[in-house]
């Protein structure tokens, strides 16, 4: 249960910071990360270099892009979207252990470092179907349905809302003070978000 549980980077991280929880979960075959909870709320995604997202809020913002399982280890390897100067690099993540997540990244090419995360949520629950991206399904899955629009691929792909890690005080690491118990969650299932939707594949 507890190596499991170590290889599984699915559920609500804190950053090393504390200034957000980011959400990770698999969506149709690749893990993907969005900002589940601000610190201070009411943030937009003001150093894009795209003009026409500048005004996004950050809250749902995907920030671990299409991270793909790398092969014979509990690492995932793909993008990392940094708010802080609207820029994408090349990442991994690693969880360490239950409770902590390792993210590594380079910046500009040479400049590579990285951080813990800490869990605020236990995993999302596992479907059929994001075993894909967790490694090989250990009993016969059933048959996916073949579709051609990829928000519809990212629903069927979905790997339940968020609000059931959550909301479940009993399955949290005892002892941790989680900056995601907030009254509501407004970003839920991750896959639907229209910024994931669009690219999952």
């Amino acid at each position: 249960m507890t190596s499991a549980l170590a290889a599984d980077p699915t559920g609500d991280w804190l950053v090393a910071d504390g200034v957000a929880n980011i959400r990770v979960a698999q969506c149709n075959g690749s893990m993907w990360g969005v900002v589940a909870w601000e610190k201070q709320p009411g943030g937009h995604d003001t150093n894009n270099p795209d003009v026409s997202r500048k005004n996004r809020p950050t809250l749902g913002m995907p920030i671990l892009l299409d991270m793909k399982k790398k092969p014979g280890a509990d690492s995932w390897e793909g993008q990392v979207y940094n708010a802080k100067d609207g820029q994408t690099y090349s990442s991994s993540i690693t969880p360490t252990d239950a409770d902590h997540l390792e993210i590594k990244g380079c910046v500009l090419g040479f400049l590579c470092g990285g951080e813990t995360w800490t869990r605020a949520a236990p995993p999302i629950p596992s479907s059929p179907v994001n075993s894909m991206a967790k490694g090989p399904a250990k009993s016969a899955s059933a048959p996916k349905t073949p579709t051609t629009n990829p928000a519809t691929a990212a629903a069927n792909a979905t790997t339940g809302a968020a609000t059931t890690p959550t909301n479940t005080p009993s399955a949290k690491p005892a002892g941790k003070k989680t900056a995601s118990a907030q009254s509501a969650d407004t970003v839920g299932d991750i896959c639907l978000l229209p910024d994931i939707a669009r690219f999952a594949h």
